[in-house]
């Protein structure tokens, strides 16, 4: 029996990758370019959890598909959460990740207090309704990059109780520790719950 279709609306091969790893059993995980979705998902709200719910709600409306999105920020204690609802953008428009680490590592230069947590929140939207799942993972922001795993903000990344970045680590290690990895988790037991 086939396994039932989820999409997740993003269009970042490795966050679809991520994601179908730890639902591969269960689902068939694939992302935008699979049902056609080409046009850019409005991300205009001013918190993490509006831009999820805004995505996941878009694609369901337009596309008619069962949908989950996620919204991710880096808060960096020193720099007061930014860039939060930002991370992406951090250095522009663009959403280059190298320009965001850098402008990253530059604003933290010579900062004691390097802490810093990513939160992901999960927004599935079905028949029933829009749910939400929030995954935290608190670490340190590196003094430089390390590591050719991963995206974003990974070679900079250290998690709490580890001594290497989230590039450095094979992706079930990761997976297993993740912000997106707890959020993903929360949203499968309650997709479970469903049958």
């Amino acid at each position: 029996m086939p396994k039932p279709r989820l999409v997740f609306a993003t269009r970042n091969p490795g966050k679809v990758l991520e994601i179908a790893q730890m639902l591969s059993d269960h689902y068939d995980i694939v992302g935008l370019d699979a049902i056609g979705c080409t046009e850019d998902i409005p991300e205009t709200a001013p918190t993490i959890p509006g831009n999820a719910i805004q995505k996941a709600e878009y694609v369901f409306e337009h596309y008619g598909v069962h949908c989950f999105a996620d919204d991710t920020g880096l808060e960096v204690s020193h720099l007061g959460g930014a860039p939060g609802v930002h991370t992406a953008r951090y250095a522009g428009e663009a959403k280059d990740a190298d320009a965001n680490m850098a402008k990253l590592l530059d604003a933290l230069s010579g900062a004691e207090d390097r802490s810093a947590r990513f939160r992901t929140v999960i927004a599935l939207t079905t028949d029933g309704g829009t749910l939400t799942f929030e995954g935290i993972c608190n670490g340190t922001i590196a003094a430089e990059r390390s590591g050719a795993k991963g995206f974003g903000y990974d070679p900079v990344f250290v998690p709490e109780g580890g001594d290497i970045t989230f590039a450095d680590m094979d992706a079930a290690a990761k997976n297993a520790i993740s912000h997106r990895g707890r959020a993903v988790r929360a949203m499968v037991e309650e997709l479970k719950a469903r049958g």
